[in-house]
């Protein structure tokens, strides 16, 4: 007993150097520690983001310029046809022309200036696509064979359009419009989709190589507007231009064998 307890008591200050040493060790090492870790500051706050959803300038714009007529969901009304299923080349061949939206009611749109921006139509475009049903792509044209595009004008366009693509009149007060200012993709667009009048024309019928032969005669024809006689009257032609010619002269001669007759008569 005596010796535990002058071991214990022998213990003590050798617990008591061991106890400042480490305490002197934390002091020492402390300092250090935090030095090395900076205070981090506040918490941030996450903050919300305020990225428009893809498609949201689409569905914006048609709310304002389309739903009216067509629908929320382009499925029609009394005031527009449906726009389910009519394709990404309808909807851009229709804006990018200037011919939607209507600014008022009429029996057949006219070409304008678009109402849109590029990147406007291109969310408009995928807006109405999202309605389902397919329809026609906006094509893709490369320059064609000249000879061949001729042929094809020829045979599915000039009847209408004239021989040199300057439009004619048509019925119901309605006509087939100038060429003039379409752009070569609005060419191919207006043959897959057939605006207003004009017939549709599906890869069975007019393949994409005769498109684009099609499209590289009707740059042709914008550039050389081509005119066919001196006074264009409608650009139809030396022989409409002729006959009115031949009919104003008869009347001349009408009037002149008047006059005379009277004048022998007096």
């Amino acid at each position: 007993m005596r010796e535990h307890a002058s071991n214990g008591v022998a213990h003590r200050p050798r617990l008591r150097r061991n106890l400042a040493v480490g305490a002197a060790l934390v002091l020492a090492t402390g300092p250090a520690t935090l030095a090395a870790q900076p205070d981090p500051g506040p918490t941030p706050t996450a903050t919300p983001t305020t990225a428009a959803p893809t498609g949201e300038r689409g569905v914006e714009l048609y709310r304002q310029h389309c739903a009216s007529c067509h629908g929320e969901q382009g499925q029609g009304s009394q005031r527009g046809p449906s726009l389910v299923g009519v394709g990404p080349a309808s909807v851009d061949f229709q804006v990018g022309t200037g011919r939607m939206p209507l600014p008022a009611e009429m029996p057949q749109p006219r070409r304008d200036e678009p109402v849109f921006s590029a990147d406007e139509i291109a969310a408009l475009v995928d807006h109405v696509a999202s309605f389902g049903g397919g329809g026609p792509q906006i094509p893709r044209v490369v320059p064609g064979d000249l000879p061949a595009g001729r042929e094809v004008f020829a045979a599915n366009c000039a009847p209408c359009h004239g021989a040199t693509g300057a439009g004619a009149a048509l019925t119901d007060g309605r006509d087939a419009p100038p060429l003039y200012e379409a752009t070569a993709v609005q060419i191919a667009e207006a043959v897959r989709v057939g605006p207003g009048l004009m017939p549709v024309f599906p890869s069975q019928v007019l393949t994409d190589q005769q498109v684009n032969d099609l499209t590289t005669y009707v740059r042709r024809l914008q550039n050389e507007r081509l005119d066919r006689g001196g006074n264009p009257l409608g650009r139809l032609g030396p022989l409409a231009e002729g006959l009115v010619a031949w009919v104003a002269t008869l009347g001349l001669l009408v009037a002149a064998a008047r006059w005379l007759g009277r004048r022998a008569e007096g």
